[in-house]
């Protein structure tokens, strides 16, 4: 395995401050490039404080903050990756800014020189057409706060050389991450997999069967979920979440499955985007008033409802290659924080549970977001 001693981070928001304490830690040198070098000196500052609040809480000692320190260098110019081994970018999610400094970076690395995007949702493949040698251009999609948690996305294009993702998973798992390799699709495992948790939450809302309040309730007290689904989406941020959703409806070519909510499109218009604002499906200007239904038979409809949606996709995302079994489950507990593992819970729950429950809802319903996947169908069909 080459050696990745030398990592060239650009951006320093918190995603990429964020990669750079990881590499940091792992005691890479880092070299950090944002446009604005007062933005990377204030990121910098941000962790000097992060760091020390670490050394309180008797997680690291003052020896480890200073040598993490001192592993980041802020650069003034992509001409100081001459000698870098790795490049993770880590900017706004735009396709044409992203190709744009791609083709510069390309012009200025070494030819061995490994480059890597932190997008979330955009094309792996599409960015690496880009290239004169695509080949050395993979997908490495860190969760946010990076240094906290465990799951990298490690997502290979079309292009990319076949050993370069198994080179990339070891490098991850020497930082102390957890990697998954998964297919270059549209949302990669857990923004495609995990739709349903908000999708179907602010559907079942929509329909008035319950309010924001109850719906957390029955996914925290009945499923074991950390944080229910409108809790969540004001922590990511709805203009963030709803991004997403609206980028990954269209890379499936607009499959009602994916389908945006105008609930939460009408949340990001209002400005309403969550704890960023103070304001979202909850009011964090006074103390958040939480007054769910206590209805059993409530609570548990909600929450299998849910939960029959997220099977479903974590079992079409087996069925049509996205990742493996082990992947896929590995990817919700440690990306998302889900109490299970998605195929677990289904082997749990009995995939005929499901499939009866996906096609009641589709009885009722007739909408294609309830269509049951054929691969369902076949482990349902053998008893599983």
């Amino acid at each position: 395995m080459r050696e990745f001693k030398n990592i060239g981070i650009i951006g320093a928001g918190s995603m990429g401050i964020g990669i750079a304490q990881v590499a940091s830690t792992a005691g890479c040198k880092v070299f950090l490039y944002d446009n604005s070098i007062d933005s990377a000196k204030k990121s910098l500052n941000n962790l000097e404080k992060i760091l020390s609040r670490l050394i309180v809480k008797q997680r690291i000692t003052e020896l480890q903050k200073q040598q993490i320190l001192q592993n980041i260098k802020i650069v003034s110019s992509l001409n100081d990756f001459k000698n870098v081994e790795l490049v993770i970018e880590a900017i706004i999610e735009d396709l044409s800014i992203k190709k744009e400094l791609f083709r510069k970076l390309e012009a200025i690395v070494t030819p061995n020189c490994i480059i890597g995007s932190n997008t979330s949702s955009l094309s792996i493949t599409d960015l690496g057409s880009v290239f004169k040698d695509p080949t050395r251009f993979i997908g490495i999609h860190f969760f946010n706060p990076a240094p906290l948690m465990p799951l990298v996305e490690v997502v290979p294009a079309l292009q990319t050389n076949k050993n370069l993702s198994l080179e990339i998973k070891k490098l991850l798992q020497q930082w102390k991450k957890l990697p998954v390799i998964a297919k270059d699709t549209p949302g990669f495992i857990v923004n495609r997999v995990a739709r349903p948790f908000y999708s179907e939450a602010l559907r079942i809302y929509e329909e008035q069967i319950a309010d924001f309040s109850t719906i957390d309730h029955a996914m925290k007290e009945v499923g074991g979920f950390k944080m229910g689904p409108f809790e969540l989406m004001d922590f990511i941020g709805n203009d963030v979440n709803y991004a997403v959703t609206v980028s990954v409806f269209k890379s499936f070519y607009y499959d009602p499955k994916y389908k945006p909510s105008l609930t939460q499109k009408q949340y990001k218009e209002a400005g309403w985007l969550g704890r960023k604002t103070l304001k979202g499906y909850y009011d964090y200007n006074n103390s958040v008033n939480h007054n769910p239904s206590n209805d059993d038979a409530l609570l548990n409809k909600i929450f299998e409802r849910i939960l029959a949606l997220l099977i479903n996709d974590a079992v079409d995302a087996l069925y049509l290659g996205v990742a493996s079994k082990e992947d896929i489950d590995l990817a919700v507990t440690k990306g998302v924080n889900y109490p299970k593992g998605l195929l677990a819970w289904g082997e749990e729950k009995t995939f005929n549970w499901v499939m009866n429950t996906l096609d009641d809802l589709y009885a009722t319903y007739h909408e294609d977001r309830y269509r049951c996947s054929a691969h369902l169908r076949k482990l349902a069909s053998k008893g599983l």
